[in-house]
């Protein structure tokens, strides 16, 4: 098939049946919009990112900006939050895929983030049929027949958030006057064109989930492109509400600041742990002195992801927005009641703590979850939907306690051979198209990955990479190790002997001895899907 294109827009891929609906002339002229109006500021604040980055490779380290200190100080709060957003105890996370809509709006979570990012492969047809997933699941129309059985809405389901790709990555498929597209333009505007008054007049409203933000200057070109999306839409300024994942070392300097910048179209912020800890690690992966354990050691109760849960709480509800925790990658163990026992320990303690601390809701990736999650938010809330009265005025946390970066060791073999065999087997199942893997009882996406991968790299490097034996972490050793755990990966993989997983073991071993570290493993990646 072949549509009809805005002047200087050019779409380089297959037009399937369907995809017309989406692919519509207003609908592709509001992206051409948005694209020529604010490409140019992404780029600038991409080359911004680099230069910081290259900063802090040469020793800079971050501190809270004597710039926006009145912003800190000052007596401000964020619009206030919509009903539909008011109550999100517990939400549940997944990609855009039919099934797991379904399945997610159905779970009994207060809210369900689709994810466009990363826990969906960006693939053409992963992107364009998660819109039309989106057009069915606002109407309540969404259904899946499937291995004989019947997939539909529940009268009752999750307030439903969107989360576009962040702001590093492109949509190749689609250019603008010889450029490639914004891929989180992409996302949003094609969202918003075909679902934003459909959402109000249901009695919700678009919703969003923004990633990866590295500073509030990047929360203000988001600002920026909701209101221009609201006139060109037609729609009141502040009918937008999006909530900020903290997922980067740098935006928690910034946590204030992006409240700010968003303060009409806020719904608060998420404690991005997973895509956190990475950020961590890419930031400081020169530093002599950083080196993090095993990544099982690296859990919530380490000092600077305390002091980093807190300061995000306190800042939260000094501002009158929602505190939403991070994802427990915990998933229900089948066939082995103890395995699923400890898990089931591990996601309730994980919700506990959010709660007790005073969060008002945390995050989820299997409908299995809900329930327990939900139990351990309604012991402290009781029938209240959010504990944002809850102030922590003695949380106090310091640049250096965001940066006390333990623990240390250990750091073993099994670690090791644990992030290469997660590293090849996510990389293989996402080249595959399945952004979201389950991997040794946890799910998986592109941030658990990219610890695997970023923690090979830096313990090769680090003085500090020594297996608790002695031995010296080297690119040696991992590249004698990923044919055993490729072998391992095909061995209980679904179609274990794709082909991808064989090219899979190779984009890891080359990402993680190469001598320069790659930004984002999905920048290669998705060259070649």
């Amino acid at each position: 098939m072949t549509i009809a294109t805005p002047a200087g827009m050019e779409i380089r891929a297959d037009i399937k049946p369907g995809y017309e609906h989406i692919l519509v002339p207003e609908a592709l002229e509001l992206v051409a919009k948005l694209s020529r109006e604010f490409e140019p500021r992404r780029q600038q604040l991409l080359a911004a990112r680099a230069e910081r980055a290259r900063r802090l490779d040469a020793g800079e380290r971050p501190d809270f900006l004597p710039d926006t200190a009145p912003i800190r100080e000052g007596d401000w709060k964020i619009a206030p939050i919509p009903q539909a957003l008011a109550c999100r105890r517990v939400e549940i996370t997944g990609p855009v895929e039919r099934k797991m809509v379904i399945n997610a709006l159905n779970s009994g979570a207060d809210s369900y983030m689709t994810d466009f990012e990363d826990s969906n492969t960006p693939n053409w047809d992963n992107q364009i049929t998660g819109q039309l997933n989106m057009i069915d699941a606002v109407r309540g129309t969404i259904s899946l027949e499937q291995n004989g059985k019947q997939y539909k809405l529940n009268d009752k389901v999750a307030t439903l958030v969107v989360r576009p790709r962040g702001w590093h990555l492109d949509e190749k498929h689609v250019l603008v006057d010889g450029k490639r597209v914004s891929g989180g333009i992409f996302d949003f505007a094609l969202f918003m064109f075909h679902n934003a008054k459909e959402l109000l007049a249901r009695g919700a409203g678009p919703y969003f989930y923004l990633p990866k933000m590295e500073s509030h200057l990047e929360a203000r070109l988001w600002n920026d492109i909701f209101k221009m999306t609201q006139d060109e839409l037609g729609l009141p300024q502040g009918t937008i509400k999006a909530t900020v994942l903290i997922e980067t070392i740098l935006a928690a300097f910034e946590m204030d600041e992006i409240l700010y910048e968003l303060r009409e179209h806020s719904a608060g912020l998420n404690a991005g742990r997973w895509d956190y800890i990475f950020s961590c690690i890419k930031k400081f992966k020169l530093d002599k002195d950083f080196c993090l354990a095993d990544r099982p050691k690296v859990t919530m109760t380490a000092p600077f992801m305390r002091a980093y849960a807190l300061l995000l709480l306190k800042t939260c509800h000094k501002r009158g927005a929602p505190a939403i925790g991070g994802m427990s990658a915990l998933i229900p163990i089948k066939n082995d009641p103890e395995k699923n026992a400890t898990a089931m320990a591990g996601v309730i303690s994980d919700k506990a703590r959010d709660a007790t601390d005073g969060y008002d809701g945390g995050w989820v990736a299997h409908p299995g979850l809900v329930e327990p999650a939900m139990s351990e938010f309604k012991k402290v809330l009781g029938e209240r939907p959010n504990q944002i009265d809850k102030q922590r005025p003695d949380v106090e946390v310091t640049a250096a306690q965001l940066l006390d970066f333990k623990p240390e060791t250990p750091i073993t073999e099994a670690g090791l051979r644990y992030n290469i065999n997660v590293g090849i087997h996510y990389l293989g199942a996402w080249l595959a198209g399945n952004g979201c893997v389950p991997i040794h009882n946890l799910m998986e996406d592109a941030a658990t990955a990219e610890i695997s991968r970023s923690q090979v790299w830096q313990w090769i490097r680090s003085p500090k990479g020594v297996l608790e034996d002695g031995r010296k972490v080297t690119a040696e050793m991992v590249r004698a190790m990923i044919p055993e755990e490729l072998a391992k990966v095909q061995g209980v993989a679904p179609n274990g002997e794709n082909p991808s997983y064989v090219r899979a073991a190779e984009i890891f071993e080359q990402m993680s001895t190469a001598e320069s570290f790659a930004e984002f493993l999905t920048l290669p990646l998705y060259e070649e899907i």
